[in-house]
């Protein structure tokens, strides 16, 4: 049970506040931020939102005020050092802001995590955690619901309708309650237009983006009975098509559309290295086999990173014989 009561005490007794999250942000990351920037602001606080990565191109929507700034070490790391309080949201582990990181460590002020991922690191000073909802969103949301009903409007509600929308797969995961139902319609009455987010975020696509789908669908292979599926996008891939790195979001689940299919994964190469997405269905559990990689996640949705890494066939081979072994493990 996240203690709101110590989370209002914060936000009461501090007065400058920097919000930041993940690299490579989606809705939710995004969403929630803005969300919480416009909490912050009703109480008067001072506010900034720092962030490794730049917004992508179908969310900056949310950021109607263009309030999130890109890190700049000349000008930023000493705003985090003069920082009351850094709030790291959708995340649970500092190195996921990469080129903040250090910054953000040696940082004089209170650290919170505000979160729905599983096995945090320790370098918060606080964290309020429920690995048991759909969306960091969802948790924001849930402090507004039981603390400040009132605060609630059209600011508030769009980037959080947009942060869970989007980690529920459309309201269609598991973790998709009739009070999370109930807490959306009270967001969709104080101005989230379902019609009109899903567009933005979905449907006003570049066409460099459906370029990237394509060669991903094209190569998609089956393994293990066809039970276990994954494709692969190169840099040269993202070059030719002019696609950016967060256009890939939600491809790995096109994996898990195919009949039969359990376990999804993306390989990604990227300037620095590469990551792997894991989906699954029902009780293979993604965030089991990105943990042997130095992931993590939830039970059907991880990922993981590799630094400084070449992605060549070798790697590749090892994750899929892993995975492989893993569904034959749990008797697949």
């Amino acid at each position: 049970m996240i203690d709101f009561n110590l989370l209002d005490e914060i936000i009461i007794q501090n007065k400058f506040f920097v919000l930041t999250t993940h690299v490579n942000p989606d809705a939710d990351a995004i969403g929630s931020e803005v969300a919480f920037y416009h909490i912050l602001k009703s109480f008067n606080k001072q506010v900034r939102i720092i962030n490794h990565s730049s917004t992508p191109y179908n969310l900056i929507f949310l950021d109607k005020e263009n309030v999130i700034e890109k890190f700049n070490y000349e000008i930023h790391s000493e705003v985090l050092n003069n920082a009351e309080v850094i709030v790291l949201i959708d995340l649970n582990n500092l190195s996921r802001t990469v080129s903040m990181k250090d910054s953000i460590e040696n940082s004089k002020s209170k650290k919170i995590y505000i979160d729905h991922h599983q096995s945090p690191d320790n370098s918060a000073d606080y964290y309020f955690l429920d690995s048991e909802v759909s969306a960091t969103g969802e948790i924001i949301l849930d402090f507004l619901m039981a603390k400040h009903k009132n605060l609630i409007n059209n600011e508030i509600a769009v980037p959080l309708y947009a942060a869970i929308m989007t980690d529920t797969g459309s309201f269609r995961f598991e973790r998709t309650t009739p009070k999370l139902h109930r807490d959306i319609a009270f967001l969709i009455e104080k101005g989230a237009d379902p019609v009109g987010i899903y567009d933005k975020i979905y449907d006003q696509s570049k066409f460099s983006k459906l370029k990237l789908l394509g060669r991903s669908l094209n190569s998609i292979k089956l393994l293990y009975n066809n039970k276990f599926a994954y494709m692969i996008i190169t840099q040269n891939d993202l070059i030719e098509t002019e696609a950016e790195e967060s256009d890939t979001d939600n491809f790995v689940n096109y994996n898990l559309s195919i009949e039969n299919v359990v376990l999804g994964l993306l390989f990604i190469e990227l300037k620095n290295g590469f990551k792997v997405s894991f989906r699954s269905k029902g009780n293979v559990r993604a965030d089991l086999l990105a943990k042997n990689f130095g992931g993590g996640g939830h039970k059907n949705a991880a990922g993981a990173r590799f630094y400084n890494q070449e992605m060549n066939q070798d790697i590749i081979n090892n994750i899929l014989e892993n995975s492989i072994e893993y569904l034959k493990s749990i008797g697949v």
